[in-house]
């Protein structure tokens, strides 16, 4: 199973649209899951024809009160696999919240697998067993003059693998620097 990961995509104007980019890197997942900053229904609609969406509420994300797609946490349980998505997640770890106390707070218990946004910089890391994940965000990645990030999750066989696929940059705007640095 293919599942696409996307974070803080900030959209916050109704006539914004992700980049082609997002669209080629998602094509071929079985399921997106969007861990908040929405602000707005279409783009998990627009996201909806690649596959099924869930999304993590983010703190951005007042308009999205009645999309069934939208909590403020998921707990999925896929291949043997239990995953978690939440928007915000201290990591690493605060000493004021662990890990462990974390996941009892947003999913009821530990998962194998968590997916969090609200950073803006893409992880991948397994920490205290868990495999943790941001995909970073599409649209204003950290240092804003580079292109943006989603992530890719496979789970095979009972194994899981990520990654943090970087977008190409989509045509640029006045202003920007066409060399990407």
């Amino acid at each position: 199973m293919r599942i696409g990961l996307i974070a803080d995509t900030h959209l916050s104007r109704p006539d914004e649209e992700l980049p082609p980019a997002v669209f080629r890197a998602l094509d071929g997942s079985d399921l997106i899951l969007h861990a908040g900053d929405v602000y707005h229904s279409k783009v998990l609609d627009a996201l909806e024809r690649i596959a099924p969406v869930y999304c993590a509420r983010g703190n951005g994300d007042h308009t999205l009160r009645d999309d069934p797609r939208v909590k403020e946490s998921h707990v999925l349980d896929i291949q043997g696999r239990r995953i978690g998505l939440v928007h915000g997640l201290d990591y690493p770890e605060p000493s004021w919240r662990p890990l462990e106390r974390a996941m009892q707070t947003e999913f009821g218990g530990p998962v194998d697998i968590l997916v969090y946004g609200d950073s803006h910089v893409p992880v991948v890391d397994v920490y205290k067993g868990v495999l943790v994940l941001n995909p970073g965000s599409p649209t204003l990645p950290f240092g804003l003059a580079r292109p943006g990030h989603v992530g890719i999750l496979e789970l095979l066989d009972g194994r899981a693998q990520a990654r943090i696929v970087a977008l190409e940059r989509w045509p640029a705007h006045i202003g920007d620097n066409p060399s990407g640095a």
